[in-house]
């Protein structure tokens, strides 16, 4: 039987699984990352308090829009600013908040990536000198509030608005931190790293995690479906022996599962 380990954070993880169980997949849900509160909210409360002093909002991952709103609904806020999205996930969570569809920005459906550098291709005409964008976004936990808040797509993009003479502010959400597994996790994780299971990793983070929780795991045995060039270069570093890119949509990782040997 096809086997697949989904590590995913655990509430995202289940609608992936269901499906590849549909289609006849034995599934093993293995999170390599953990969200959590923010340690500190009186930053998210003030954020949520000035929603409507920003032009636009950008949310990295459902995650942040789940824990900006935190049960409330886009009206409460009485903000007229656009939603910015990097990939369908992310959308899809700014619309069951309430956000307009016609005020949510991100990638062209067709896009290679889902990504920032993608978005910035639907977004930038908007922004100009006084433009004021409101970046939420998760922190890893340990890295404290006065950490660098940016990174990776999220840094470059804020460079884009600054060039042109937005503001960009930040607003952590929510915190990732490494999952503890139990002894039954990691000796499934042990197994799956050499029975030909296909490891669905959708995030550079996850990636180090793996590492951090299985040091001694050789990998080269081991087959990866990644969302990211990036991400595929985090499992190769790890020593991932085959490595997949797929686009982040939970129809084309299916397409491309079923066409892997």
């Amino acid at each position: 039987m096809r086997r697949a380990v989904v590590t995913r954070p655990a509430g995202e993880a289940s609608g992936w699984a269901a499906a590849l169980g549909e289609r006849g997949w034995a599934v093993a849900e293995l999170p390599l990352i953990e969200i959590a509160a923010p340690a500190e909210s009186e930053s998210l409360q003030r954020a949520r308090a000035c929603c409507r002093d920003y032009h636009a909002l950008m949310f990295v991952s459902a995650a942040a829009v789940a824990h900006f709103f935190a049960g409330r609904h886009w009206g409460d806020f009485g903000s007229g600013a656009r939603c910015w999205a990097p990939g369908p996930a992310t959308a899809r969570a700014l619309q069951a908040a309430g956000v307009p569809p016609e005020r949510i920005d991100a990638p062209a459906s067709d896009a290679e990536n889902f990504d920032s550098e993608s978005l910035w291709q639907q977004v930038g005409a908007q922004v100009g000198p006084g433009h004021r964008l409101l970046v939420v976004r998760g922190q890893t936990e340990g890295s404290g509030e006065g950490a660098s808040m940016r990174g990776n797509g999220r840094d470059w993009l804020a460079s884009q608005c600054e060039q042109r003479g937005g503001q960009v502010d930040w607003c952590v959400a929510y915190r990732r931190r490494p999952p503890c597994w139990s002894a039954g996790q990691l000796e499934l994780a042990r197994a799956a790293a050499a029975d030909g299971s296909v490891w669905l990793l959708s995030s550079s983070e996850a990636v180090a995690n793996l590492r951090t929780l299985l040091p001694e795991v050789d990998w080269t045995h081991a087959r990866a479906l990644v969302t990211h060039p990036r991400i595929a270069e985090a499992a190769g570093w790890l020593g991932f022996g085959a490595t997949i890119i797929s686009r982040a949509s939970l129809t084309e990782v299916l397409r491309n599962l079923e066409s892997m040997p």
